[in-house]
């Protein structure tokens, strides 16, 4: 997993309650075994019509989101079946964040194992962010982990907590799989004492 400390990024505002997993990652996709090649298919449904044609009033086909790379959702953002294919579609796609009132549990946690940092803010502050987005396509904020803030170039300042655990996660770049290797010589001596 990609280390994180300091991210500044176009935010992209999608402030539905309850978009779920199927709505995030459509069910037609799932086929694939690999964590990568799921951004193309990212809110499939809402971003394309039935010929497959780009909608112009999805917000991530609208030119001052290209390349958006914070993510602003409803509450309960994630809900739904279980599957990892949404946080990794939406890292897949470009995003490093989301931001939202409250995350289903299951997405939360399958958004840190796949480098997505998920933030908890008041719905305030996500409405906040929501307008200045909306009223200025290509709106930029800094997300500074190692501080715990969220900052815009035009004073926007929000301070949030990640648990200990996800915070030192996301800042030595540590999947559950690289915790796990962190442990390697002591798993080889057990191997090793029980053959």
């Amino acid at each position: 997993m990609k280390a994180f400390r300091v991210h500044t990024g176009i935010v992209a505002p999608l402030v539905r309650p309850n978009v779920d997993t199927d709505q995030i990652i459509p069910k037609q996709f799932l086929k694939r075994i690999e964590r990568t090649g799921f951004g193309p298919f990212l809110f499939f449904d809402w971003r394309f019509d039935e010929a497959g044609n780009p909608k112009s009033d999805f917000v991530l086909n609208q030119s001052g989101y290209k390349g958006a790379s914070i993510l602003v959702g409803g509450k309960n953002f994630g809900c739904g079946s279980s599957r990892e294919h949404a946080p990794w579609a939406i890292e897949d796609f470009g995003f490093r964040v989301v931001i939202a009132p409250t995350f289903a549990d299951i997405f939360h946690n399958n958004c840190r194992n796949s480098g997505v940092l998920a933030i908890v803010t008041s719905q305030e502050n996500v409405d906040a962010i929501a307008a200045r987005a909306e009223k200025n396509p290509g709106y930029q904020l800094t997300v500074d982990l190692e501080k715990g803030t969220i900052s815009g170039a035009d004073g926007l300042s929000i301070d949030f907590e990640v648990d200990g655990f996800t915070r030192r996660c996301f800042l030595e770049g540590l999947d559950d799989i690289g915790l796990t290797l962190r442990h390697a010589d002591a798993i080889a001596d057990y191997e090793k004492a029980h053959a």
